[in-house]
């Protein structure tokens, strides 16, 4: 009897963390529109609690459009702009940290409710508290990140923004990895998993971490508006003035010529690194839940490379540039799910042996 009470709180919490998951991935979609809709400076404060409630009346609005002129966006970028284009901008700004409040609100108050009613295992409190504590501290990165373009240079930095994506995915998988754990304590059947097959999931997990990293410094240095042809970079597969700098490694951070190759050897690299591994899956006889996830990666990485090469020609457009950044993650959450069903020996395969 106790069994199946752990087994049904289990089932419980993970449906909990995957909710909690899904608003994750809002908050990114929301954050990258925020940003391609050139909305995340004209909220020129911070305030926690206050910033809850928005301006209310024409005079609340006036004063708050007031405040933001004194700002080098709209002296530099937006001179001119009228009230009821404020407005628009400010909404999406609005909105984006409104989300972030309902995202401690939704994490915090289960929280607190299967922990007083003894519905969580003593191992799994400390993951959750981590996972609450990197929501606080994400807050404090974002504002940190728009305070960099309160200053002479309207425009956040690229290091700042990177590091504010890499925390908010960072969030959500441990959150996915954590629930898929307590979804697999209700599947019996643990078979022995190899290890070769479970490093080169590893890898490609690590690899898309590291991709969308690269996507945030395209981003954040507009380096997606540089070169938009495809396969070639303007006349050339590899363009002229590559890691120019002095010293040459800060290119991969701030030079947009070679900020965009890297993120395009990336997703080569991910291509022929999934490409196989889903191919090496396939013949090494999976089924179930690992043929499934296996397939999904594959699929998903065509819609992704398709969205990329398609945010590239059409100039980043916010509809296609805002879908390839949730390809992102739904490709890496194939990926998590994958590694995490070799991580639990529930995927093994004859191929196995192949890649030990």
């Amino acid at each position: 009897m106790l069994e199946r009470e752990r087994l049904r709180y289990n089932r419980q919490i993970a449906a909990w963390l995957f909710l909690c998951s899904i608003v994750v991935v809002a908050m990114i979609l929301l954050g990258g529109v925020t940003r391609l809709t050139h909305s995340g400076l004209s909220m020129v404060d911070w305030k926690p609690i206050m910033g809850v409630i928005p301006p209310i009346g024409e005079d609340a609005w006036q004063q708050t459009f007031e405040r933001y002129q004194h700002f080098p966006e709209y002296q530099k970028v937006n001179k001119g702009m009228s009230l009821h284009e404020f407005k628009s901008i400010f909404l999406f700004e609005y909105a984006h940290r409104v989300l972030g409040r309902l995202i401690g609100i939704l994490f915090l108050l289960p929280f607190l409710f299967f922990y007083f009613t003894r519905r969580l295992s003593p191992g799994l409190v400390p993951r959750l508290m981590v996972m609450f504590v990197l929501g606080g501290l994400q807050g404090l990165l974002g504002w940190y990140m728009v305070k960099s373009g309160l200053v002479d240079d309207p425009r956040v930095s690229q290091y700042r923004l990177t590091a504010h994506l890499g925390t908010a995915v960072l969030i959500y998988g441990y959150m996915m990895w954590v629930a898929f754990g307590l979804l697999d304590s209700t599947r019996p059947g643990v078979t022995a998993s190899g290890p070769g097959l479970r490093r080169f999931s590893y890898a490609i997990s690590s690899l898309l971490f590291l991709m969308i990293l690269s996507g945030g410094l395209v981003a954040g240095t507009r380096a997606g508006l540089a070169y938009n042809t495809f396969p070639l970079m303007g006349n050339s597969f590899i363009p002229g003035g590559l890691y120019a700098t002095d010293p040459g490694w800060l290119a991969a951070f701030e030079d947009v010529t070679t900020i965009q190759f890297n993120h395009r050897m990336f997703a080569y690299l991910l291509c022929v690194l999934i490409t196989v591994f889903v191919l090496t899956v396939l013949r090494g006889g999976a089924s179930g839940a690992l043929r499934t996830g296996a397939l999904s990666m594959m699929a998903l990485l065509l819609v992704q490379v398709g969205l990329g090469i398609s945010t590239l020609l059409y100039l980043v457009p916010v509809s296609l540039a805002a879908a390839h950044q949730v390809g992102a993650v739904g490709l890496f959450t194939s990926s998590l799910f994958v590694s995490h069903l070799l991580a639990r020996g529930k995927g093994s395969t004859r191929a196995e042996t192949a890649v030990a």
